[in-house]
């Protein structure tokens, strides 16, 4: 199209088409739906700001970046309910590009007016605004690049809407994609970290989002195989390394498997790769006795947190690529660590059998152990992406679903704002239609996004949506004994069925937990159908979590 002319959200179109971008995601308004759609990229309407900005998250984590995850939103209220899932996806490390439309030039800066280029600096790797439409090109050019490059985290260009409708004669120069670039580490400072490795008498691996990010979990399984290393992964990185490997420790989050602890607790050199090593209520906390070495593709992140011995700057996988070469090219002498698989089944057999009775209770209302545990058995992993929301359903799902295919686990644990899981799941089923999607989540979690349940089925997204219902804002009266004795403050009520059913999908409710295991099979067969489903189950409140209790 270069050399017609267009209008700016033509150009910007243009572009978009020619980066391959599948859909547009977005609501309620923006110039670039139509410009979008007369090129055949269709759009994806959300019932709000912030879950649009979700689905661009689970779609760009579900892909690892490889599709450009785009969203669009309306200047003013649009640019300003979309904060917080920009922000989610900011601490997610989400490569997404976000172009919200932005007020007429000129009155951008007049209170009360939002810029989103103003406002969003600090939730963003860069953010900036269009002001002239001959410079579109160059200002897509540079915002998909730092999407494909560096640190994931959204990038956003604001876009004026009289911007969007002034006319233009694009140059006769083709628009060149930006393409990715790995960096690697310096060859020095590999063999530093190799030498630590094998030096060390029980080092570990804490994998991160990085090694999802970076499609390196081939190559974390082949150095944890040849070094026989143990591999915990961060919430966010869970799935990075598969959990049903005999060198699995599991998920080391707030809530967590008794291996974790183990091996955290006997290991002399922790080898963080593609991690930032943030320090978060809901990931476990290092201990300083540790030698901690880090990979990570941000310079920010060395340190930032905890004190290293060695931050290396890296692609994870070019990182890993390195240090497995190094050592083959040195024929260096690798340790035999026998037993240590053994040990590892040991600690998770007393770990399971300590948690069995809870996950297999037949108490009414049932356990939300229960529910975790009907779960696992009713889905297949290497066919399911599976997300769960903020609070007990995390807590209480990750410490015991194994997840064993790269990217089929959606885990979080930086800023967890109640409900962003809905949205991932929906992004996760835009990216792998094939895919079996679920998505665990609490009653408060559905109360912040559960119309938007009515965009999977209007968008054509049959995801199954499992709803525990304990009427109680689970965990909270701890924070609130006061409100909570004096006036309730911690109950809620209602019935959410009824509400997928209202809005077109299937809708059931379970009360007895024989039920349960048959009525989630119903579900994933009305997902398998192409119907959106929602099982409701009415759980009791459950403060004991694993690692914690």
């Amino acid at each position: 199209m270069w050399g017609k002319d267009m209008n700016g959200a033509q150009v910007v179109a243009s572009i978009l088409k020619q980066e391959g971008v599948k859909q547009i995601i977005g609501f309620p308004n923006s110039e670039l739906f139509d410009a979008s759609a007369e090129l055949d990229i269709p759009p994806i309407i959300t019932r709000t700001p912030r879950v649009a900005v979700n689905i661009a998250e689970g779609y760009a984590r579900t892909t690892a970046g490889k599709d450009l995850a785009v969203v669009t939103v309306q200047y003013g209220p649009g640019a300003e309910s979309s904060f917080g899932g920009i922000a989610q996806a900011f601490n997610d490390r989400a490569p997404i590009l976000f172009l919200p439309t932005g007020y007429p030039r000129g009155s951008e800066a007049v209170s009360p007016n939002f810029e989103a280029r103003r406002n969003f600096r600090y939730i963003t790797k860069w953010c900036e605004a269009a002001t002239r439409v001959e410079d579109l090109p160059k200002l897509m050019h540079a915002s998909i690049s730092r999407v494909r490059n560096g640190a994931p985290a959204p990038v956003l260009l604001e876009l004026p809407v009289d911007l969007l409708a002034q006319r233009h004669t694009p140059f006769q120069t083709p628009y060149q994609r930006p393409r990715r670039s790995v960096p690697q580490a310096d060859p020095i400072e590999i063999a530093e970290l190799v030498a630590t490795l094998l030096a060390a008498r029980n080092p570990i691996v804490f994998a991160g989002q990085g090694v999802l990010a970076a499609s390196a979990s081939k190559e974390l399984v082949e150095l944890a195989e040849l070094l026989r290393i143990p591999v915990m992964t961060t919430p966010n990185g869970k799935s990075g390394f598969p959990e049903n490997h005999p060198l699995s420790l599991g998920t080391a989050g707030r809530a967590r498997p008794a291996t974790v602890d183990h091996f955290v607790d006997k290991a002399d050199v922790i080898l963080a790769i593609g991690s930032s090593l943030t320090r978060s209520h809901y990931i476990l906390p290092l201990p300083a006795t540790k030698i901690l070495l880090q990979v990570t593709i941000d310079e920010g992140d060395i340190g930032k947190d905890y004190p290293v011995a060695l931050g290396v700057l890296s692609d994870a996988k070019s990182a890993l690529r390195q240090i497995i070469d190094h050592i083959s090219e040195k024929r260096l002498e690798l340790p035999e660590r026998n037993g240590i698989t053994d040990e590892i089944r040991r600690i998770r057999a007393a770990f399971m059998e300590r948690w069995m009775p809870f996950l297999t209770i037949d108490s009414e209302p049932i356990s939300p152990y229960r529910v975790v545990w009907e779960i696992m058995r009713a889905v297949d992993p290497a066919k399911t992406i599976i997300t769960h929301d903020a609070g007990n359903p995390r807590d209480q799902f990750s410490p015991f679903y194994e997840a064993t295919v790269p990217g089929s686990y959606i885990g979080w644990g930086k800023t967890t704002q109640l409900g962003s899981g809905l949205g991932f799941a929906l992004g996760a089923k835009l990216a792998r239609p094939d895919a079996t999607v679920v998505n665990l989540m609490g009653e408060a979690a559905f109360g912040m996004v559960g119309i938007d349940f009515e965009t999977a089925i209007r968008c054509n997204l049959p995801i199954l949506t499992i709803v525990m219902r304990n009427n109680v804002l689970g965990g909270y009266a701890a924070s609130m004994p006061v409100a909570t004795r004096k006036y309730g403050a911690n109950r809620m009520s209602g019935g959410y069925a009824p509400i997928a059913e209202a809005l077109g999908g299937y809708g059931e409710c379970v009360t007895d937990p024989r039920n349960l295991r048959p009525a989630l099979l119903r579900g994933l067969g009305r997902v398998c159908a192409g119907q959106a489903a929602l099982i409701e189950v009415v759980t009791q409140e459950e403060p004991r979590l694993p690692g914690l209790s």
